[in-house]
């Protein structure tokens, strides 16, 4: 197996994973910043505004594969 297969059957796999790994991110993230607004009505506003920051650094994971996968799928044919 050359390097441009390993590279055609890798590149989706990473992102699918880093996909996989942002969704359980911001699953238990958002999931927890729900419990915690329903705990703490008063505290809603500085909860959310910590869950969207923290839900865009778990999402930067998957744009970031998605990038390195474009960048790398030149390398796939030829």
């Amino acid at each position: 197996m050359d390097y441009q297969a390993a590279l055609a059957l890798a590149l989706p796999i990473g992102v699918g994973l880093a996909a996989i790994g942002s969704g359980i991110g911001l699953g238990g993230a958002v999931g927890k910043a729900m419990e915690a607004m329903g705990r703490q009505p008063e505290a809603h506003g500085k909860i959310q505004t910590s869950m969207i920051i923290g839900a865009a650094l778990c999402e930067a994971l998957t744009i970031y594969a998605l990038v390195v996968f474009f960048l790398l799928q030149g390398k796939i044919g030829g």
